[in-house]
């Protein structure tokens, strides 16, 4: 059974890059070698023969998955697994977040928990341009402006993919903290509820006196992909890790259960995101 994304339906394929290309590239001249067509290299991945075209021409992200069943379908030479180590979609995104963004772009739904700033899908360019600027050491003008630009891309999912669930829970003292100025503040409350308007976008807010907090151990992603797969994705400084066992997985999903029983419902959430507004 082929596992495809109607890129399409998404608003096309995501922007390609030179290491898109050139492991679509690697992928062809492997299944050449192999003497399989497209068709039949498609049907031992599950993906049809446009699909596997795509790849190979450096207009769709491969993932795990796929370059998993690759590898077993042209030999098991490992080739294929140290070329997807080097592929990244475009520059601007963290090295270890790489591969979870590449999962992003498949799943059914989305959930984020987090403790230390506003999740990067729900900033604002101003405020992201905040986040940026007080990285220590410093970045160049241009570093900034290519976080800043792959943050903003990245965050075109939530109206571009209609029938994705995007469900946020974040702490309270987040959305009080003043990062970057009041006017920020402001902005980013007004980017926060618009997005809450959305269908397909839950935002929760953790309360400050809350009694009981299930996320004490820090912030989580979590996604459910088209084959009903569930994985996690924890951060910390300077790395991250993506989580694929389905046991520790299914603890996190749990744990995040938890978190949105235990915080404000959306409703709530949004009439204290508008008083938290009103005040500043």
């Amino acid at each position: 059974m082929a596992h495809d994304i109607d890129w399409a339906s998404q608003g096309g394929e995501p922007e390609s890059s030179d290491s898109m290309k050139t492991f679509g590239g690697f992928v062809q001249g492997l299944r050449e070698h192999t003497g399989l067509s497209r068709e039949e290299f498609g049907s031992l991945v599950h993906l049809s023969k446009h699909s596997v075209e795509s790849i190979e021409l450096g207009r769709r992200l491969a993932d795990q998955r796929f370059v998993d069943l690759a590898e077993g379908a042209l030999g098991d030479t490992g080739a294929l697994r140290r070329a997807f180590r080097h592929m990244a979609r475009q520059p601007g995104l963290a090295s270890w977040f790489r591969m979870w963004a590449r999962l992003e772009v498949q799943a059914v739904s989305l959930g984020t928990y987090e403790c230390r700033l506003v999740p990067g899908l729900l900033q604002p360019e101003a405020y992201a341009r905040a986040v940026f600027g007080n990285s220590i050491p410093p970045l160049s003008d241009e570093q900034v402006e290519a976080q800043v630009t792959a943050r903003m891309d990245r965050q075109r999912m939530l109206r571009e993919r209609p029938n994705t669930s995007f469900s946020f829970v974040v702490d309270e003292h987040i959305v009080r903290r003043r990062l970057g100025g009041t006017d920020i503040a402001r902005s980013l409350l007004d980017h926060m509820l618009a997005y809450a308007q959305l269908r397909n976008v839950e935002i929760q807010i953790m309360p400050l006196d809350c009694a009981a907090h299930a996320g004490l151990d820090g912030p989580l992603a979590l996604l459910e992909t088209p084959d009903g797969r569930y994985l996690a994705y924890s951060e910390g400084q300077k790395t991250g890790r993506l989580i694929v066992d389905a046991k520790e997985a299914a603890v996190l999903h749990r744990r995040y259960a938890t978190l949105r029983a235990q915080a404000l419902s959306p409703l709530d959430s949004v009439g204290l995101l508008e008083r938290i507004r009103g005040a500043l």
